[in-house]
């Protein structure tokens, strides 16, 4: 996760936000949120994301560069799983009567 500068990216969304709508954007800010216009909170990187989707060129501003050079790591594969399946499609007080009998009283859930 890279670390993004706030001014800055408060800067960009002003700028990117003017171009597009052609008045100055009300930012609200709260410790790690932003409210843009009085409207949803969003953290500093959908701040960022939200700014660079304002921008009309295909020029990349220097924040969302700097999130597309930084590497990525690869999706490990998920291990398989062996469940233990020892009821055949019973449900556990199926299950519960069928080993116990009517021996031994039933769990509370099954009572």
């Amino acid at each position: 996760m890279t670390k993004l500068d706030k001014d800055l990216v408060v800067a960009e969304f002003t700028a990117a936000y003017k171009a597009a709508f052609g008045k100055a954007p009300q930012l609200e800010q709260k410790p790690g949120w932003f409210s843009v216009d009085g409207g949803k909170n969003i953290r500093l990187a959908e701040l960022a994301e939200l700014g660079a989707s304002y921008t009309p060129t295909k020029k990349a501003s220097p924040v969302a560069a700097k999130q597309a050079t930084a590497p990525k790591a690869a999706p490990k594969p998920a291990k398989a799983v062996k469940v233990k399946s020892t009821g055949n499609g019973q449900s556990a007080a199926a299950m519960w009567a069928q080993r116990n009998g009517s021996a031994q009283r039933a769990p509370r859930g099954c009572r």
